[in-house]
């Protein structure tokens, strides 16, 4: 069954589909990553773009769980972001595209909120 987007709050950036798969900065059309369709309950994403550009993704569902903090990092498992718990694929951020990033993101099976963080250079 597919989920409600609740909340969904795009600048500078594109999805391939209404809430999930590859992510495209608008500007220069790069490819700056992917957002697994099932495994996440929230993300906020803000990056600078490679090209200079600016953007952000503000995802949740109506059936979203506010999340519960945790000082756990992401485990990397072929380039993905997972969840140490259970090893699902979150996110992936092709580092190479894009200069920084912060990011939230809420697993949708353990609600741990987990938060990952690039610095420019």
């Amino acid at each position: 069954m597919p989920r409600v987007l609740k909340t969904k709050e795009l600048i500078n950036t594109r999805l391939a589909t209404n809430y999930g798969g590859w992510m495209y900065c608008d500007t220069c059309n790069e490819n700056i990553g992917y957002l697994c369709y099932s495994t996440y309950d929230r993300l906020e994403l803000k990056y600078k773009c490679n090209c200079g550009s600016e953007g952000s993704a503000l995802l949740d569902f109506e059936d979203s769980k506010t999340g519960k903090n945790c000082s756990d990092e992401l485990i990397v498992i072929k380039s993905r972001f997972c969840c140490p718990k259970d090893n699902e694929p979150l996110i992936t951020i092709l580092d190479k595209k894009v200069m920084s990033y912060e990011m939230k993101i809420v697993c949708k099976s353990c609600e741990s909120i987990y938060k990952k963080m690039k610095q420019n250079g």
